[in-house]
């Protein structure tokens, strides 16, 4: 979906406000930002927009937007969720999954897919992906 994650920056941005929160943080990453111009590195553009469009901000209370993936490489991504736990077998990041038996299955073919498979590669551990 085109401008996917500045549409979910301008949810959590209203329940940042809501919540009274400082800032917001987001797992985009350049790695993917050719086909999707909102994930590369920035300016603090969202954070301009977040200055004028909330009391917090009016009020000299800015928000930041937290990227901390923005710059790693998948290989790094699937490192560090295996150090911190995550069983990648429960996870999805294809653009265009199938369910069967209730699972998500990946499709093997969009960048995502190719994406994931060349992280689990840089990482040296295998994908443990369900594909279609």
């Amino acid at each position: 979906m085109p401008a996917r994650n500045t549409l979910f920056l301008a949810y959590a941005l209203g329940w940042a406000e809501v919540l009274g929160a400082g800032e917001i943080w987001v797992g985009v990453n350049a790695v993917d930002y050719s086909g999707y111009p909102d994930c590369r590195p920035h300016s603090n553009a969202f954070e301009r927009l977040a200055a004028e469009a909330t009391r917090a901000g009016v009020e000299g209370k800015p928000l930041h937007v937290r990227a901390p993936l923005i710059s790693w490489s998948k290989g790094q991504i699937v490192q560090a969720g295996l150090a911190a736990g995550v069983d990648y077998a429960d996870t999805v990041s294809c653009y265009d999954p199938v369910v069967t038996d209730d699972r998500p299955r990946a499709c093997g073919r969009c960048d995502s897919c190719r994406l994931r498979r060349e992280g689990f590669a840089a990482a040296g551990v295998p994908d443990p992906t369900r594909y279609v």
